[in-house]
């Protein structure tokens, strides 16, 4: 299995991202990678690698970089030589390659995707889905965070069967829970959107729908995918993302402020906070996968690390392993094509 990597991508990028390939090949060997870049940095961080599999390593070089400065689109269809680009058609182009991970612009990756991958038929809307750590350790999926700012009801559908299929393969969980987000867990609450997808998902065989899901909700280990539009539930990711920075900085604040008693407990209690640490640190999590598009897309956190970077190219390889997008495509098949031909 080889996955296409964007090796300019992110705010470490090129050596995080080529120290994270290259833990990866070790870690997996039967993994092939390419990274995908300006061939003189990416040979220069090599240099600072531990030793690796060099006949599962190539390099294409792409002198031009898209950065979160440019028009996605635009960018996308203007910028040929950039490492996005040239990684886009290396997917496509080579029959080894399984998935693509970048660290780069959110917004030309997923134009990206959308581009130059392709929709599997039947997909509306293809969405961005991470999966964040709940309070009894199993996962859950959130679907759509961004992607999609507008949407209509049958794309919230569209989304649960997506993120159920991704549920399945990422999480292990074999009958997903899905709920809704919403303001309020009554069956009639919301606006017209939530209210017309709640009646939906109800109605759609395939889904297990186990209602409305409020926001304080999400991490709550109840539910095994979250669906939303892409503009609530960006704000739902970053309020939750907010929060655990706030607290972690209040706790922080309150030892190095505290007497020594506090600063004893702090001691004792050292080993907890680690653990929790390491449960919310995304640089231990693999990215937010793409889905709906023909071909595994895992974008990473523009602040990556070598850590984080090895975690989605591993996880891009296993989705691809799982033949995720062949299962979302035999769960989009189930709908009827009036309403998967809606827009």
């Amino acid at each position: 299995m080889k996955i296409i990597v964007d090796a300019m991508g992110g705010d470490n990028a090129p050596l995080q991202i080529v120290l994270g390939a290259v833990d990866a090949l070790n870690q997996d060997k039967k993994l092939k990678i390419v990274l995908v870049g300006d061939q003189n940095a990416i040979e220069q961080s090599l240099c600072e690698c531990k030793e690796y599999d060099k006949s599962r390593l190539d390099i294409i070089d792409a002198k031009d970089v898209i950065t979160n400065d440019d028009t996605p689109t635009t960018a996308i269809r203007t910028k040929k030589e950039s490492s996005l680009v040239k990684a886009f058609d290396a997917l496509m182009h080579d029959d080894e390659a399984g998935g693509f991970v970048s660290a780069g612009s959110t917004g030309a990756v997923l134009v990206g995707a959308y581009l130059k991958v392709g929709r599997i038929k039947g997909v509306t809307r293809p969405a961005l889905a991470p999966v964040l750590p709940t309070l009894k350790g199993n996962g859950v999926v959130l679907c759509d965070c961004g992607a999609n700012v507008d949407c209509k009801s049958v794309n919230l559908v569209h989304f649960a069967i997506m993120a159920s299929a991704y549920a399945t393969a990422m999480l292990g969980v074999k009958n997903p829970r899905v709920g809704l987000l919403n303001n309020g867990v009554e069956e009639h609450k919301g606006n017209e959107l939530t209210q017309e997808a709640h009646k939906l998902l109800v109605q759609t065989e395939g889904i297990n729908f186990v209602g409305n899901c409020e926001a304080r909700d999400i991490l709550s280990g109840d539910f095994d995918v979250v669906v939303s539009d892409g503009f609530n539930g960006n704000i739902a990711l970053k309020s939750a993302e907010g929060t655990a920075n706030t607290m972690l900085s209040l706790i922080k604040e309150g030892v190095y402020s505290g007497g020594l008693r506090t600063k004893l407990g702090a001691l004792m209690l050292k080993p907890v906070f680690a653990k929790v640490k390491k449960k919310m640190d995304y640089n231990a999590h693999g990215g937010a996968c793409f889905l709906g598009v023909k071909k595994v897309v895992v974008k990473s956190h523009g602040a990556s690390k070598a850590k984080s970077v090895t975690a989605s190219i591993l996880q891009a390889k296993s989705l691809a392993e799982s033949k995720i997008c062949d299962k979302i495509a035999s769960g989009m098949s189930v709908l009827d094509k009036p309403e998967t031909a809606e827009n």
